[in-house]
């Protein structure tokens, strides 16, 4: 027995970690719900380290999943989510954290008093910081994007607490979705008469490690990907979901530039001047940046938030392109 809590019968809470050669980052983590988690359950996505050996040391319950599919995290966390009551029926609640966030120690209880006390809600999160701000241009920007505004939400990040019979009713993650699938998940909850709630409090504190230019863009570009794949899997159900957010992306990347440029051809080569609402997007992303985070450095945000617009939509086409070649048709006939 490693030093998990043993909650014996009285269980409520089970805390499913995932990760994949996550390295040092992975112990913080587990060494964080060791002595306040009821129950824990690390699945693992085919790490080539020391990961596994690490949870067992622990003490958590370890799933292994199978090559025979492509990893992502919804998978994960549905594995873990299944694995609990196999060894603990009394679980209530479940507390999602992915293996590079460190739990702060009064979260589980902060979570647990919120949802028995608030029947209409099936989620509840906090905030997520990045741990290393400002060892790292491309951290500063995560942990500017973390940011959420508090009260009832549309969706929630990885880190989350839910009921377990709400999320194992909506038929939990969907496991094909390579990003961008805990605010589909949300999506079910709320049409299901659920409600979403970020709360004023420390949650969990995220080590992005990213310290490449090549990694954000990488990032950014799945973020594209995500948003396309969750409209097309709910293009049936009439919500519209996400199509604001890839009109978006696909206006400012494609659209736009591409009439300027047009427009100067056909026309005249002032029409190019039409560009210069970038530089203007540019100073509204700081301004907007500036007022939700006063006293922070956020110019190289702003920008990075503008030119994002473009591996978004690489994303976006790659989506389209893997559609039209039948690679992601098991998304859309996905029940």
């Amino acid at each position: 027995m490693g030093p998990f809590r043993d909650m014996g019968t009285s269980s409520r809470i089970g805390v499913v970690v995932i990760g994949r050669n996550e390295g040092e980052r992975l112990v913080r983590s587990l060494a964080s719900v060791a002595k306040i988690a009821d129950a824990v359950v690390y699945v693992d996505s085919g790490s080539t380290d020391d990961s596994v050996a690490e949870a067992r040391r622990f003490g958590a319950i370890v799933v292994d999943l199978p090559m025979d599919l492509p990893f992502t995290a919804g998978r994960a966390r549905n594995a873990g989510f299944a694995a609990l009551p196999q060894h603990n029926p009394e679980i209530e609640l479940v507390q999602f954290i992915d293996g590079d966030c460190v739990l702060t120690p009064d979260w589980l209880s902060t979570a647990r008093d919120f949802l028995d006390n608030h029947p209409s809600h099936a989620i509840v999160c906090g905030h997520r910081r990045e741990q290393h701000p400002d060892r790292t241009l491309y951290n500063h920007l995560c942990d500017l994007e973390w940011y959420g505004p508090t009260g009832d939400s549309s969706a929630c990040g990885g880190d989350f607490m839910t009921r377990a019979g709400v999320f194992a009713d909506i038929g939990g993650f969907n496991p094909i979705l390579i990003a961008g699938e805990e605010p589909e998940m949300c999506h079910r909850i709320r049409r299901a008469g659920y409600l979403v709630r970020r709360l004023d409090a420390p949650m969990t504190w995220h080590d992005a490690a990213m310290t490449r230019f090549g990694q954000w863009v990488r990032r950014t570009s799945r973020s594209g990907y995500a948003y396309a794949a969750r409209a097309a899997l709910h293009w049936r159900d009439g919500t519209r979901f996400c199509w604001r957010e890839n009109a978006r992306i696909v206006f400012w990347a494609a659209v736009f530039p591409a009439t300027a440029v047009v427009l100067a051809a056909a026309f005249a080569p002032w029409w190019l001047s039409l560009l210069l609402i970038y530089p203007y997007q540019v100073f509204r992303q700081w301004r907007r940046l500036r007022a939700e985070h006063p006293g922070k450095p956020v110019a190289a945000a702003a920008l990075l938030t503008v030119l994002g617009k473009w591996p978004e939509f690489h994303g976006q086409c790659l989506f389209l392109a893997r559609i039209l070649t039948g690679r992601e048709q098991r998304l859309i006939e996905y029940k």
